[in-house]
Order: C-alpha cells, then structure tokens, then sequence
C-alpha cells in the first residue's frame, strides 16, 4: 500500500509548444519499468488546457499544481513525485520543486532546457507572441505547422495520433491549439530556480541539441548527463535512453 511504503509518481512536462500526448508512446515502457503511476498534462495554454492572462514559470507551475488536485488527494504520506520535463517543461519542473511550494517532489531531471538566450532570442519570441492566430484550410498544413513549432518534425507523421491533441478544428478552418502568447514566457534564471530547490536535479541533453550546450548546463553546478546521438527532441527520438536516466529514482524505497 502507499501508505506504507511509499509510491513514486511520475510527472511528465512536455516542451513549448507539444502537449501531454507527445508522452504516449512511453506507456509501453512505463508499464514495465516504472513502479507507480504518471501523469503528463498539458501546460496551460498548449493542447487541452486553457490559456493564462500572462505566462510566466511560476504561472505554469500553479496551473500544474491546480490540475494535480486529485492526484494530490490521494497522495500517501510516504509517496513523492519525481517530475522529467522537456524544454519549457524542464523550467515548469524546476518551479515546481521550489522549497517554498512544500510539493513532495523527489528529484527533477530537466532534459534540453535552454539556458542561454540572446537580446535577439527574445525579440524573436515576443514577436511571435504578439501574431494573430494562424489559420488553414486542411488539418495536414495545420499540423505540419504544428509539428514545426513543437519541434516535432521528422519526428511524428502529420497525420499521427499525437498531432491531433495540438490541432483545433472551427467552422472548417483549422488552427494550432496552443495559445501564440506562451511564446512570450521569457528567459529562464536556471541559477536562481537551482538556488530554490533543495531536492536532487539532474539536467540533461542530446549530444546533437543545438539548443544548449554541455558546457553551459555544467556552469549551473549540477550533474549533467549527455545522450549520444540524440537531438532535442531526446525524449522522443530514443524513450529509453531518456527512461534510463529515471532509474535512480524508480524505487519507492530509494533513500
């Protein structure tokens, strides 16, 4: 039982842009290698979930936490959430963790955050936040649009499962789910989120991310793990290797 023993729960955060769904194909792994349960919501304003007045991390987080409600409930004395976002998610995770929230959060392993962001970056990203909805005439444009924001391309076809929880359909049009105004979250302070968390972090990244650099993640004074021949998207280009950095934390007897 829970209660006695303890049970992990497993959060997983998807990157700007994707949704919960991009998880699915984890769950035959999950079954066999991961004890307890797991979750993977959509961030506000991406997929399903609804939209915020402003985005900022810790806004991201509080809408995590609300949705963690239920789960929350029946969350035994004993049992921890270990909490492997992407990206964004990595960042969400990261907030969530603070010491001042009191989640019982056992470990974070953040995979492909970017760390550094150019004065050009950000103009980039507070540009597209400011565009107008984009609309399509055929669900396949709008999901090779979608594939391409989520960073997603080559990696899903247009016309997988996974697509459609990033696709809204209206009055014959379609449009991507996620709200353009995300785009505007800002620039992570991984230094001062690192300084407010007192549970293990492990920070991650693809050999070939070109996001972020091993050099820039080991700067933070954590451990960092580099995955060979994998890109950003490490998560879905090779699950089990990703899986694999959650060994540590699978048992609920872990120390």
């Amino acid at each position: 039982m829970a209660d006695e023993t303890g049970t992990r729960h497993l959060l997983l955060l998807h990157g700007l842009g994707a949704t919960g769904e991009v998880w699915l194909p984890w769950a035959p792994l999950l079954e066999s290698r991961w004890a307890g349960r797991w979750l993977a919501p959509d961030l506000a304003g991406h997929g399903w979930s609804p939209p915020l007045p402003a985005y900022s991390f810790e806004d991201l987080a509080d809408r995590v936490v609300a949705g963690l409600g239920p789960v929350a409930d029946r969350l035994g004395p004993r049992d921890r959430l270990v909490v492997l976002g992407h990206s964004l998610g990595g960042v969400v995770a990261l907030a969530l963790a603070a010491r001042t929230r009191g989640l019982p959060v056992d470990a974070v392993i953040g995979l492909g955050i970017k760390v550094a962001w150019s004065p050009t970056e950000l103009d980039k990203a507070r540009e597209l936040a400011e565009r107008p909805v984009t609309w399509f005439a055929s669900r396949d444009e709008a999901a090779r649009r979608y594939l391409r924001v989520a960073g997603l391309a080559g990696l899903f076809a247009p016309d997988h499962p996974v697509v459609d929880a990033g696709l809204r359909r209206e009055d014959g049009r379609w449009r991507l789910a996620m709200d353009p105004a995300a785009f505007a979250v800002g620039e992570p302070r991984l230094p001062d989120l690192l300084a407010a968390t007192d549970v293990p972090v492990l920070l991650a990244r693809g050999e070939q991310d070109p996001m972020v650099t091993d050099a820039q993640l080991k700067e933070l004074g954590v451990p960092v793990t580099t995955l060979p021949g994998l890109g950003h998207n490490a998560h879905v280009e090779d699950a089990a290797a990703v899986l694999d950095l959650l060994a540590p934390f699978a048992s609920p007897d872990r120390p």
